[in-house]
């Protein structure tokens, strides 16, 4: 499996505990990144469209709030195996990172 772009892993985790609409989305990827990712509407979409045409994502419903049309998206089973997969991918990722990381620090002498 290739690897996932950060902004897609950030859509389908804010994505993962139920249907959102692109105002959620944008808010629930900006606070899981602690703030370091900020989708700009536009991107949202093209990325939403583009995880739709993949079968990652589905449209749950349409709703009128205010007079504006708002779209709720929901994550597939073919969406929450990929960030299953992914967020698997990272945890091994880290880990040998750490394990490196723990060796080198033992390693080191002080001066």
């Amino acid at each position: 499996m290739k690897a996932m772009r950060e902004p897609t892993f950030l859509i389908l985790t804010a994505l993962a505990e139920g249907p959102r609409h692109g105002y959620g989305i944008l808010q629930e990827v900006a606070e899981l990144s602690g703030g370091r990712v900020r989708l700009l509407t536009g991107t949202l979409y093209t990325a939403l469209d583009r995880l739709t045409a993949e079968g990652m994502v589905t449209l749950d419903r349409e709703a009128v709030v205010d007079g504006r049309l708002r779209r709720y998206f929901r994550l597939t089973e073919a969406g929450r195996a990929a960030v299953t997969a992914e967020t698997a991918r990272l945890r091994d990722l880290a880990t040998a990172a750490e394990r490196r990381l723990g060796t080198a620090r033992r390693s080191v002498r002080p001066a």
